[in-house]
């Protein structure tokens, strides 16, 4: 009853507001149908007029990760996927045009011939790949209709993608060619030197305070070469970020905890061993929760942490060492035992692996007893027969790297192999031989070699990170509160930034893609914020990220299309103080000749000697190919002047060109132009995809409206 009282109540300003509405669509009767189509709503994208549906990305994205194993980010992964979407339907377009249809039997035929596919053990009928079993196999997974059958949908959708794309490639590909007589021009430009007498005036002789350049001037420029310069929407922002350190005091803190369990001591009545005392290492880590996993091997003085490794090998067993700082950490360090051990070894081994055991290939079917048992009997054959050894492993050890040489494993150091393997080989004798157990299974090991023993130590170290205290997390949590609080009151950002010592720093170009802010690394949730359609410039946010906080101010909007002004100066100036600088230079170069050149612009003659286009560099000025190439094609003994280079302006005449021995035959050079232009397919691609009507919402998928 209360609800339906809420609604009279409010009856008046419901009708007002639909009236409102229906005011609007009478204004605009296009978005009446816009409101009630749904496709509206559930497009990401067209191209060529081709509807991207949101299910259909959402489908493809989906598939993508699975593919990769959701082993890169949403971003990556999204871009990625529209990008595909975007070559399989510009590609499958150009194909229709062209009369050419991708059928099923082309993505069978493509499934056929997979490695992948005709090497699986299912697929095969005597160990020979079998297209019944194929499609035995596919015609009953796609009538389960389940997430196998999907996937291999996925695949087959990837196959019929690329074999588009390469038909595609090789039919323009098969339309691109090079005669004879480009070939031995090719050759000719390349090879042909010219020598020449030059005045070059730099840009630089003109300083810079000389040249104006307006906001007026970028537009034009600009507006003029439209093409070069379309930009994605994009966001720029300036941060304070507030991170958690631990404080000296802190430090202290942790340092005085840790060394408070070196002794013995009584908690609640109870005596508790210390760490100096204790022989129960997994209890004491467990118990006072260590930050790094106990480990009881041997280490050798250089595995050991520099800030104690001397001490440690002048110490004894029993002896304990800290608190001391190492990487982030507090630590302990105790050593068990003191021996001398070989840095290398040679061993032999046969693998017997079980059902369960790490890389079993699927045919294995023995038990974990089973292979023990095996294990066992081949142990004593070897003992009693050495020389048999060799024969058994390449007969029966499942470690395909080494049964092809009887097992051997050449020098190797301690922590190569995992530590059950490792501990029985470099803790043993020469001759030696066992049973091991590791997670591949069982392990025969005969050791054959140990060499250059030297001091080592069983070190257990326990260590806590050196972290900020709650009272420092809170201190700096009011810190970041504060500068937004202050911010929320008027006080201007930098000036804030200023009075309280901290630093901004600048994120400039987001797009509604990316995922990381310079300064900042992966922090989605700034740029979703920044791209929000109801944000101003001038608007801020306080942000939790790892490891503190972050205050964000939006500085600037950047739409999509035509690039701002003020984004194009830093591109554009320097590109119009060169123009503006020529015509200045240009102005003072007068004369008909070098020397009258060179005397009016206060330059001299300079000469050019064997140039070409295949090192297009002036000695003493640096690399001007425009220029060069001007002299490559100007007749001899003739003025040219006010030629723009890359770095000044220039007059010039050619003294002698001197062509390069004719060859009998220029087909080399043809097949050079031929390969080039065949091997460009990702241009051609990129023109294709240039000269098509795409419209790009997939922003729109994650929630950004812009």
């Amino acid at each position: 009853m209360a609800i339906l009282s809420k609604i009279r109540e409010r009856s008046m300003f419901l009708i007002l507001v639909v009236g409102l509405a229906l005011f609007a669509f009478v204004l605009d009767p296009s978005t009446i149908s816009d409101f009630f189509n749904s496709t509206k709503v559930n497009e990401i994208g067209e191209v060529n007029g081709e509807v991207i549906s949101r299910q259909e990305f959402a489908d493809a994205l989906e598939n993508y990760k699975q593919q990769t194993g959701n082993r890169i980010s949403e971003m990556q992964a999204a871009k990625t996927v529209w990008n595909n979407l975007l070559r399989q339907k510009i590609y499958k377009a150009q194909l229709e045009n062209a009369g050419i249809t991708v059928g099923e039997a082309d993505i069978m035929n493509a499934l056929f011939e997979s490695p992948g596919v005709q090497n699986q053990d299912r697929f095969q009928t005597n160990g020979i790949f079998d297209k019944s079993k194929l499609r035995e196999f596919l015609a009953n997974i796609k009538a389960a209709n389940g997430d196998e059958w999907k996937a291999w949908q996925g695949y087959m959708a990837s196959l019929r993608d690329n074999i588009e794309k390469t038909t595609y490639d090789n039919l323009v590909a098969s339309g691109l060619g090079a005669s004879l007589k480009e070939g031995e021009q090719k050759y000719l430009t390349e090879n042909t030197k010219v020598s020449a007498k030059y005045v070059y005036v730099p840009y630089t002789s003109v300083i810079d305070s000389l040249v104006e350049i307006k906001r007026g001037d970028i537009k034009s420029y600009i507006d003029a070469h439209a093409a070069d310069y379309q930009v994605e929407a994009s966001r720029d922002v300036k941060f304070v970020k507030f991170d958690i350190q631990p404080t000296a005091e802190d430090e202290e803190a942790i340092k005085n905890e840790v060394a408070g369990l070196i002794e013995d001591s009584v908690i609640n009545g109870t005596p508790v061993k210390g760490f100096k005392n204790t022989t129960d290492y997994a209890d004491f880590f467990e118990e006072n929760k260590s930050d790094i996993a106990l480990d009881q091997s041997y280490k050798f003085k250089v595995q050991v942490p520099q800030v104690i490794a001397d001490q440690v090998f002048e110490g004894k067993e029993g002896d304990v060492f800290g608190p001391y700082k190492d990487a982030g950490l507090f630590k302990l360090s105790k050593i068990t035992k003191v021996t001398q051990l070989p840095d290398s070894a040679q061993a032999r081994h046969i693998l017997i692996p079980f059902i369960g055991a790490s890389s079993a290939d699927p045919s294995v079917i023995r038990t974990e007893e089973e292979a023990k048992k095996m294990a066992d009997s081949l142990q004593t054959v070897v003992k009693e027969s050495p020389s048999k050894f060799e024969d058994l492993a390449k007969e029966l050890s499942s470690d395909k790297g080494s049964s092809d040489k009887g097992g051997f494993y050449d020098w190797f150091g301690y922590n190569r192999m995992v530590p059950e393997f490792r501990d029985f080989v470099f803790e043993g004798k020469k001759g030696d031989v066992g049973v091991v157990r590791t997670v591949f299974g069982f392990h025969v090991i005969k050791i054959e070699e140990l060499k250059n023993f030297q001091p080592a130590v069983k070190l257990v170290t326990y260590g806590r990170n050196i972290v900020a205290s709650e009272a420092t997390e809170n201190a700096v949590f009011q810190n970041a509160e504060t500068f937004s609080q202050d911010l929320t009151n008027g006080k201007n950002y930098d000036e804030l930034v200023k009075e309280k010592n901290l630093v901004s720093t600048p994120a400039v170009g987001l797009k509604a893609l990316d995922e990381n802010v310079p300064g900042l690394g992966n922090v989605r949730e700034v740029i979703t914020w920044s791209f929000d359609k109801d944000n101003k410039v001038g608007d801020f946010k306080r942000f939790d990220i790892e490891g503190g906080y972050v205050v964000a101010m939006l500085t600037a909007k950047t739409a999509k299309g035509l690039m701002p002004v003020d984004k194009a100066i830093a591109s554009v100036r320097p590109i119009l103080v060169n123009e503006k600088k020529a015509k200045m230079i240009e102005a003072k170069m007068k004369g008909a000749t070098l020397d009258e050149i060179a005397k009016s612009s206060g330059e001299m003659v300079r000469t050019a000697t064997d140039v070409n286009l295949q090192s297009p560099t002036l000695s003493g000025v640096g690399y001007e190919p425009k220029v060069i190439g001007a002299m490559l094609t100007a007749p001899e003994n003739k003025v040219f002047n006010n030629v723009i280079g890359d770095r000044g302006v220039y007059a010039f005449t050619v003294e002698k060109k001197e062509l390069p021995t004719a060859l009998p035959n220029y087909d080399t050079y043809r097949k050079r132009i031929a390969n080039d232009r065949k091997n460009k397919t990702f241009q051609m691609y990129e023109a294709v995809k240039k000269a098509s009507k795409i419209e790009d919402n997939v922003s729109n998928f994650y929630g950004i409206q812009e």
